[in-house]
Parts: C-alpha cells; structure tokens; sequence
C-alpha cells in the first residue's frame, strides 16, 4: 500500500491527542502529525511539532522526520 493512502486511513481513525496546531495520530509507519490551523505554513513547522508534541507525552526529537501533503492536509510524520 502507498505511504499516502496509508496515512489517509490512518488519519481517518480517532486521533491520540490534539494541540494548538496539530491532531496527532498514531500509523503503522509513526507518529503523524496533521496540521489544523487555516493557513498552511511556507516551510514545514517541525520545531514548532516538536514542542506540542511534548504537551501530549511524545518527545519526537531523536525521531527522523519528513512531510506529506494528503486529503486532509499537511502532515509531519516522524518515526524511527
């Protein structure tokens, strides 16, 4: 299965917790996390996912990271 259409479905399951800009939500490939203000950023906000990530119990910092733009929106995905 495509790493998009994964993410897609995934992101459509209940998310495992929300924070000023994102809805994190945990995949089969690692922790994504979507992007839910109105306007989308010029360059991927990951410092900025850094730190709301820690407000939900996930420190994300030694994780490698990449960004997908699906349905849904923009999302951060880090994983191992």
């Amino acid at each position: 299965m495509a790493l998009r259409s994964l993410l897609e479905e995934s992101l459509a399951e209940p998310s495992i917790g929300s924070t000023a800009c994102f809805q994190w939500h945990a995949t089969p490939v690692g922790i994504a996390a979507l992007w839910t203000e109105q306007a989308t950023p010029i360059s991927p906000p990951y410092e900025q996912a850094l730190e709301e990530g820690l407000s939900v119990g996930l420190d994300l910092s030694r994780e490698e990271k990449e960004f997908h733009q699906v349905k849904q929106g923009l999302v951060l995905l880090f994983h191992s």
